[in-house]
């Protein structure tokens, strides 16, 4: 996910406040669905216009700040348990892949099992 240099950024930022004593499994879980939810904040009752202005705006800040966030809790979670978020990646798409075959996907929102 983040290059070496930005994740020991990342770790060295989160080292110097000695916040690791907080940040378990259970808290860096709900941090990110906390972060998650204000970037959908930023969304939230906007049109497809109103979302593209504000894409084009200095506004935007806001949106990789909060990006940013969900990337960086996801970052020392994925750290803190050992786990290789490219190979869980590689993973999840082969079994995805199962669930919605080309075929059967293909222009469909619908959930594989519907």
């Amino acid at each position: 996910m983040l290059n070496e240099n930005v994740m020991a950024a990342v770790l060295e930022f989160r080292r110097k406040r000695d916040w690791e004593q907080f940040h378990t499994p259970k808290e860096l879980a709900a941090a990110i669905t906390v972060e998650a939810s204000e970037l959908l904040e930023v969304f939230q009752w906007k049109s497809h216009d109103e979302v593209t202005s504000l894409l084009n705006r200095p506004s935007r800040v806001r949106v990789e700040d909060e990006i940013a966030d969900v990337v960086i809790l996801l970052s020392y979670l994925c750290h803190d348990l050992g786990l290789d978020v490219n190979d869980a990646v590689r993973s999840k798409l082969k079994k995805n892949e199962v669930k919605y075959p080309v075929e059967k996907s293909y222009g469909n929102a619908k959930k594989y099992d519907e």
